[in-house]
């Protein structure tokens, strides 16, 4: 079995900066897209970025030119580099990785951005 355990949340300050990591607890496992979601309180999950095996990425409208996406094949990881971050970009944050037969979810890991 393959946990996604993510870390790199906590407070900042508007227009600071966070860099998220999630790493596959084992790495035998074949994994295809990756990608960053996030959940606010009261609204539903939505995705924030996700990156193809070969380095192709895609954002959500809210979020492009500020955060950064990558990750690193042999270490099973991907990460988010998030800048100038707004009020509005509080939330849990969860990584996602898309396996051969299944999807896996990480734990979450809370950001939270104060104006």
């Amino acid at each position: 079995q393959v946990q996604l355990v993510e870390s790199g949340g906590g407070l900042v300050q508007a227009g600071g900066s966070l860099r998220l990591s999630c790493e596959a607890s084992r790495k035998t496992f074949r994994i295809k897209d990756m990608g960053w979601y996030r959940q606010a309180p009261g609204k539903e999950r939505e995705v924030v970025a996700t990156i193809t095996s070969d380095g192709a990425t895609n954002y959500a409208d809210s979020v492009k030119g500020r955060f950064a996406i990558s990750r690193d094949n042999a270490k099973k990881s991907v990460y988010l580099q998030m800048d100038s971050l707004k009020p509005e970009d509080t939330a849990v944050y969860y990584c996602n990785a898309e396996l051969v037969f299944n999807t896996i979810w990480g734990p979450g890991t809370q950001v939270t951005v104060s104006s």
